[in-house]
């Protein structure tokens, strides 16, 4: 168990091709977590290479490309099981982020940056970790609402 008040997040800089504030989004997933209501546990939020994403993706998820962002919940974590140690893992590949931010530039109050597609990308998989999805228009609309109800709150700060 995590022995401070909240949940703790350990954040991991596996590439070397972009520049990470690894504080700064240690911070943002952890009040993400908060906020979502996580009370304890920990979290896992890597950044990897686009050579570790395709392989995890192609793994994990029967894709043959690198991809953004994949979330593995510890067996199927939900909101019950949140006070258990491990709560799952968020890996981003922020080579997939730059390419892909320009064109996410005003959608839902996106800037087009860096910073901006790697705020969406961490709280989208930790949504995902927490039991969050996007496979019909009910889940998605629900999923998009906390994303960017978090993003306005502890990201973009107006």
């Amino acid at each position: 168990m995590n022995d401070s008040a909240g949940p703790k997040v350990v954040v991991l800089n596996e590439q070397d091709a972009i520049e990470i504030d690894t504080g700064r989004w240690q911070r943002l997933a952890a009040r993400s977590l908060e906020d979502s209501g996580v009370a304890d546990g920990e979290l896992n939020l890597l950044f990897v290479d686009e050579e570790a994403m395709t392989e995890l993706n192609a793994r994990h998820m029967g894709e043959e490309c690198a991809t953004d962002v994949l979330s593995f919940p510890l067996d199927g974590s939900v909101a019950a099981q949140w006070g258990e140690s491990l709560i799952g893992d968020v890996v981003v590949c922020p080579a997939r982020a730059a390419a892909q931010a320009p064109d996410h530039e005003g959608l839902a109050g996106h800037d087009g940056s860096l910073n901006d597609e790697l705020a969406l990308l961490i709280v989208h998989g930790l949504l995902h970790v927490l039991g969050h999805d996007h496979y019909d228009t009910p889940t998605t609309t629900r999923m998009q609402s906390c994303e960017q109800a978090l993003l306005r709150r502890l990201h973009r700060r107006a």
